[in-house]
């Protein structure tokens, strides 16, 4: 299987081409001379739809880089670097691109470098080589990550969707790695087990809400149509699919379900089963998605995954701020301290930092336990009306914010350059729909399909400062069941596994019940739950009665 190649559009046909002549191409409007990659038909700018393309000189800033280690093609063995390049022209604009014809050690950020192009089939992939230029200036972000609540609009009204329902019942179906079964039945355990919690009969569900609401790699077991086809569901009110709030923003679809009379009690349900696919995949019996051709911007260049985004940012965190690879460590070590207590969490074994750092590359300064597990569980939700949920047998966990503000691109390459995407407006808006503050939280969940993630959230939501988590994070202590913030205490995404954030919610409402054993936190009253980043995210903050 060689790398795929970029799927050739109206829209995108000159940029891949262009290197036949040796020019390097980009999207210009002709209202304000801005250059738009990727291309579209409107500025986003000025809005103009007078656009055309520009000739530009090949010369770009080198504003980040990884090196991978764990992904790879015949065309394109590891190691590899993978970097990001600020067009001279306009650095707003940045490309996914490979670094050519150099030592990766020597790389520096800032460093000035040239295009030049790779033939394959009919396209030319736009590479770049360093150049013996002085190093310049790093390329500023749109919007600073300090600044990011200054774009948070205001509440519409006094009156808060999210005091209309509440929490009422939690299931988790069987949790391993390669479970080798059919993802559909672990659905119907978590979901079976989420309605009898919340006192509850299938009888009684009329609204489903799911994410992503298909089944690609693992990723579900086919959504709403094959959870009603299986258990003969009447629902009123359905949602899915992947434009949402992150893979937690089943629950605030449903929040709007029940606050608009739509529907009672919503099951929501997210399933993975990664890693039976992954086997299946090995012998043969299933085959990979997708083909020969992609509309990604990214994997021609061998960036097949979201850690490589990620290791971008995180490299310029690093670079800004003074992150360590050390820094990330006492993540990896804080979670599997907790999944140590969870008779459910896959990995369990202690951890010590020796082990953090000696763990085989992915992709730099990410390594295995950088990364979260992939497995086969599914876990289910229910979100009741609040007046409903008085008269249920559990205490219910009521809903106090959400945050769902988008404020920086959405586009991968184009975003937020030192933390995660799709964390610092999502968190800003949260804070602006509540009276709370960090300080009255007690517990916090927060997504972890890498440490990094953990990282961006943690300085997002202001549980320390914008660039302080090298000093807040150093030893760990913090971060600790016991300690100023709890964080991800059932394990996290990194030892527990990953259920996409829909198991950071249930261990939330595990917390804030007083049911989570011997991970328990004292006197939990109030939680923070976030799920996603890169794409579309969200953030809720859930509380007891008061």
């Amino acid at each position: 299987m060689t790398r795929p190649l970029p799927e050739l559009t109206f829209a995108n046909e000159f940029f891949w081409t262009a290197g036949a002549d040796g020019v390097l191409r980009i999207q210009e409007c002709q209202s304000c001379n801005a250059l738009i990659h990727p291309p579209q038909p409107v500025c986003r700018y000025c809005r103009s739809t007078d656009v055309g393309v520009r000739d530009v000189s090949g010369k770009a800033t080198l504003s980040a880089f990884t090196v991978n280690h764990r992904f790879g093609f015949p065309d394109l063995p590891p190691p590899y670097v993978i970097a990001q390049v600020a067009v001279a022209e306009d650095p707003r604009v940045r490309l996914t691109t490979n670094i050519i014809d150099c030592d990766p050690d020597e790389l520096e950020l800032g460093q000035t470098v040239e295009v030049t192009f790779l033939e394959l089939e009919d396209v030319w992939l736009p590479v770049f080589r360093p150049t013996a230029d002085e190093p310049g200036p790093l390329p500023d972000d749109e919007i600073a990550p300090e600044d990011f609540g200054r774009h948070v609009r205001p509440p519409l009204t006094t009156e808060k969707f999210e005091d209309a329902s509440a929490i009422t019942g939690i299931g988790a179906s069987r949790l391993g790695r390669r479970l080798m079964v059919s993802p559909l039945s672990l659905t119907i355990e978590a979901c079976t087990a989420a309605v009898e919690d919340a006192g509850l009969t299938f009888d009684d569900i009329d609204g489903l809400s799911t994410y992503p609401g298909l089944d690609i790699a693992g990723m579900g077991e086919g959504g709403v149509t094959a959870l009603e086809g299986a258990l003969g569901l009447r629902p009123t009110w359905i949602n899915g699919g992947m434009d949402t709030f992150g893979p937690g923003g089943s629950l605030i679809a449903a929040m709007t379900a029940v606050a608009t009379g739509m529907a009672r009690h919503v099951l929501c349900f997210r399933t993975l089963w990664e890693a039976t696919f992954q086997q299946l995949m090995k012998e043969g019996r299933m085959a990979p998605p997708g083909g020969p051709r992609t509309s990604s911007w990214q994997m021609p260049f061998g960036a097949m995954s979201a850690a490589h985004t990620l290791a971008l940012n995180a490299q310029r965190h690093f670079h800004r701020y003074g992150t360590t690879r050390e820094t990330l460590g006492w993540i990896a070590l804080n979670q599997r301290a907790n999944a140590a207590l969870n008779p459910t969490a896959i990995y369990r074994d202690p951890m010590t930092m020796d082990d953090y750092l000696n763990a085989r590359p992915i992709t730099t300064p990410f390594g295995l336990y950088d990364c979260d597990v992939p497995c086969d569980g599914a876990v289910a939700v229910i979100v009741s009306a609040v007046d409903a949920a008085k008269d249920m047998p559990r205490t219910p966990v009521l809903f106090e914010a959400v945050g769902t503000q988008i404020i920086e691109r959405t586009d991968w390459d184009q975003t937020t350059m030192t933390h995660e995407p799709q964390v610092l407006g999502q968190s800003a808006h949260l804070w602006t729909r509540t009276s709370l503050r960090p300080d009255d939280v007690d517990v916090a969940e927060l997504y972890d399909g890498f440490t990094f993630n953990c990282l961006s959230w943690l300085e997002a939501l202001g549980f320390c400062g914008i660039g302080e988590s090298k000093d807040f994070l150093d030893g760990g202590k913090a971060i600790a069941r016991d300690g100023t913030i709890p964080l991800n205490t059932h394990g996290g995404q990194l030892s527990h596994g990953r259920t996409h954030g829909m198991g950071l919610i249930h261990e939330a409402v595990s917390q804030l019940r007083g049911d989570a054993g011997e991970r328990q936190v004292a006197d939990a009253r109030v939680a923070v739950v976030s799920s996603g980043g890169l794409t579309p995210s969200g953030v809720l903050l859930l509380r007891t009665q008061t």
